[in-house]
């Protein structure tokens, strides 16, 4: 009985690091066969200028795809209704009617606000395949989405909370 709890507790701390890594990520390596920077947006702005405006943990996310530490950003846990929008250019992403708690330390949906504003691209850094997905205006990291959501999409966009801002339902 006692090895087969201690199995059962090597599995489940071997999922959940999985599922941690799964959304972790720091700066891109030269191995990424894409990065916002190749494509066009709508809203172009130099790196002094998004420096200019952006808080530094916010231009290490957004700018160069970084990520914040699991469980520490203000929306992993955050439950009122309103629109997630980018904090780089307040362009609509997310609805809190589409968020869950994924368990994985960062703020997740199941569905994106307008699948016109975000953008997916191939991520193959650090040895892994995974689908980023920016702004689609601004091209700003916000995260990245894996197959293993909820219904009704199957998805799960496990996004930065440095990289959202909120605006609350008005009543």
């Amino acid at each position: 009985m006692k090895l087969q709890n201690y199995v059962t507790q090597i599995f489940f701390f071997s999922l959940m690091t999985i599922s941690l890594q799964s959304c972790a990520q720091q700066k891109k390596s030269s191995e990424s066969e894409a990065t916002n920077k190749t494509t066009s947006y709508e809203i172009q702005k130099t790196e002094e200028e998004w420096k200019a405006t952006l808080t530094n943990e916010q231009y290490t996310v957004l700018r160069e795809a970084g990520t914040e530490r699991a469980f520490t950003g203000k929306f992993n846990n955050f439950k009122k209704e309103g629109v997630f929008v980018c904090a780089a250019c307040k362009t609509p992403l997310f609805s809190s009617t589409t968020k869950f708690d994924s368990g994985t330390g960062w703020p997740s949906f199941y569905a994106p606000y307008n699948e016109v504003n975000l953008v997916e691209i191939k991520d193959q850094s650090f040895g892994m395949v995974r689908t980023e997905v920016v702004c689609g205006t601004c091209g700003g990291h916000q995260g990245h989405v894996f197959p293993d959501g909820p219904a009704p999409s199957g998805l799960r966009y496990c996004i930065n909370s440095v990289s959202l801002d909120f605006k609350e339902n008005e009543k």
